[in-house]
């Protein structure tokens, strides 16, 4: 009764207010997520500069991770409700359990790179000893302790699969809370707690990353009756990974091409100084925490595209699409608005020093240009993957996190060798993929309803 319930819901329930109910906790959620990693870099640049340029040169290392944890994470937030709203409960279960396995693979694999390879990828970007030997501390632990990430993002998505965003809302916040409490206890030695640098702040990821995880994977058990998993279920199956990778490869390409759009833009800005490139880093950590929201708001919308697809309700999957480009739109604009009154305020969080205030305030005002386009422009891609047009999300992914933007920071910096008119890149990069996104969202709706002047692009 308890599943046909939650499958009537994203059946039957007015398009606004589900869309509300599904979004809106784990847009909550996601915001909490920004801030914890947000909050995380303003407790290391406290330590210096250099603290500050070694987890930033970590980041797109971590979104190696954490491509493929969303990737999978995806492709069972959209398999999953499209096997229950087909009435098949099994399919839906064997989809979970084989989800489970790939997990486990990818975490074995990472814990080996964390082990082996975190000193020689610092090695390759900088020959400052200290970012090295903080770096390396940094992302061993990461790469060693990932399972939270893995496993939080299954467990949290197969809540939100079968309606209950709520408590995917509450898993993924209590790590979040736990990440902002330790990271200053460990980072500084408050306490009890020994004085531990850039590792504490990477002990106090992990372990918030594995407590959302924890309780995740507990309120699947008492209260998802939508999915019975059993030990037969935790196998791998073909015709499973097939469908999960299909809908979750654009995701992985999505944040695994921006690990290496990155690491490539830090070459180019090391080129300059280490300083450029924190404040790069300090910009990744802004749009992250602005994008946060959207990123939830996908989550919230996917099962409800894959649901009334499959379902054979097109109005429902049309209202869905239009009321999230509109919500997107006004979001980012009301947040571009805000973000240009204060980017000063943004850099005396980060214990500026005189050399990086004066490159961030021309690197702040410039990226910010980017975030409506790019929101919009993620909301599209995002229909396209839950209505099963994963090879348009696949070609925007690819030009907009790694083609576009490296192209563009590559080219200005040729040809200007000035640092001021490189940042110009972001936004350049950011309308060339939006208006990539608006071409192939009108082929997807002529796909899909035949009348491609309606389309809300």
């Amino acid at each position: 009764m308890e599943q046909q319930k939650n499958e009537s819901r994203l059946g039957t329930m007015p398009v606004g207010r589900l869309m509300l109910g599904m979004s809106l906790p784990m847009m909550l959620s996601f915001f909490i997520q920004a801030l914890y990693n947000i909050v995380d870099s303003i407790f290391v640049a406290q330590i210096s500069e250099n603290a500050l340029t070694a987890v930033t040169l970590a980041f797109p290392m971590q979104q190696a991770v954490h491509a493929i944890s969303v990737g999978i994470g995806v492709g069972v937030s959209a398999s999953v409700p499209r096997a229950l709203g087909q009435k098949d409960a099994r399919k839906a279960a064997r989809y979970a359990g084989t989800a489970v396995v790939i997990d486990f693979l990818a975490m074995l694999l990472f814990a080996v790179l964390g082990m082996t390879a975190a000193h020689a990828v610092y090695a390759a970007q900088t020959d400052v000893s200290e970012i090295v030997d903080m770096g390396t501390t940094y992302l061993s632990i990461c790469w060693i302790v990932c399972a939270g990430d893995f496993y939080g993002q299954i467990f949290e998505k197969l809540l939100i699969s079968t309606g209950r965003s709520t408590m995917a809302m509450a898993a993924q916040a209590a790590g979040a809370v736990f990440n902002i409490v330790f990271d200053p206890l460990l980072i500084f030695g408050v306490g009890p707690f020994p004085k531990m640098g850039v590792a504490g702040a990477a002990i106090a990821t992990v372990l918030g990353q594995v407590l959302g995880a924890v309780i995740a994977l507990i309120l699947n058990i008492r209260f998802n009756a939508s999915l019975h998993v059993v030990r037969s279920d935790l196998r791998l199956r073909i015709a499973e990974v097939k469908d999960i990778f299909a809908v979750g490869i654009p995701s992985m390409i999505t944040i695994g091409l921006g690990s290496a759009t990155t690491f490539f833009i830090n070459q180019i800005l090391l080129s300059y100084s280490t300083t450029a490139a924190a404040v790069y880093g300090i910009w990744m950590k802004l749009q992250n925490f602005s994008f946060m929201p959207i990123f939830g708001m996908n989550n919230g919308i996917v099962p409800i595209l894959s649901y009334n697809h499959a379902c054979g309700k097109l109005d429902r999957v049309k209202r869905t699409i239009r009321l999230s480009v509109t919500a997107i739109a006004v979001y980012t604009g009301i947040l571009f608005l805000v973000l240009e009154l204060i980017p000063g305020a943004i850099l005396y969080l980060f214990n500026a020093s005189d050399n990086m205030f004066s490159i961030g305030m021309t690197a702040l005002r410039t990226c910010i240009l980017s975030l409506p386009l790019g929101g919009t422009c993620i909301i599209l891609t995002t229909t396209m993957q839950a209505l099963r047009h994963s090879r348009y999300t696949l070609i925007v992914n690819i030009l907009r996190q790694f083609v576009y933007i490296v192209s563009c920071f590559a080219l200005l910096s040729f040809l200007t060798h000035s640092l001021k008119v490189v940042w110009i890149a972001v936004p350049a990069a950011e309308a060339l993929s939006l208006v990539t996104a608006a071409v192939f969202e009108r082929r997807m709706w002529r796909d899909l309803f035949g009348h491609p002047e309606q389309q809300t692009a």
